[in-house]
């Protein structure tokens, strides 16, 4: 795939169990993300914040399910949480880097859940 060419999904499909999104690209590779690592990762800027510094560790979203996706344009898909959050728009390049990084990203987003004395089980507001 050249730099010209876009990442464009040509399978995207929710586990019956609303656990795990499939997410196959035109570049070959194919994931299987859970729907917590994109419930903590979402890129809205209630997760994000709206500036350098302001992210937020959101505890609590071990057992979290998708129960929407609605397409955005045709670049990306807002994902809905059985926990209310609805507000993240998932580019295809943003779902492509947390295929091939999200291992990388869920395991800081573990430690900070640690140095912060948060859970993945325990919900309490974002901090």
């Amino acid at each position: 795939m050249t730099d010209n060419q876009a990442l464009w999904p040509t399978e995207l499909r929710v586990s019956k169990d609303r656990q795990r999104l499939v997410i196959s690209f035109n570049d070959g590779q194919a994931f299987d993300l859970s729907a917590e690592m994109l419930r903590v990762l979402s890129p809205s800027a209630e997760v994000q914040g709206h500036g350098p510094g302001q992210r937020v560790t959101v505890p609590g979203k071990r057992n979290v399910a998708i129960i929407s996706m609605t397409p955005t344009g045709n670049y990306a898909v807002r994902i809905g949480f059985d926990d209310g959050h609805d507000t993240g728009i998932f580019t295809w390049s943003y779902l492509h880097e947390l295929g091939t990084r999200g291992a990388e990203l869920f395991a800081g987003y573990e430690q900070e859940l640690a140095d912060k004395g948060m859970s993945r089980d325990v919900s309490e507001k974002p901090r």
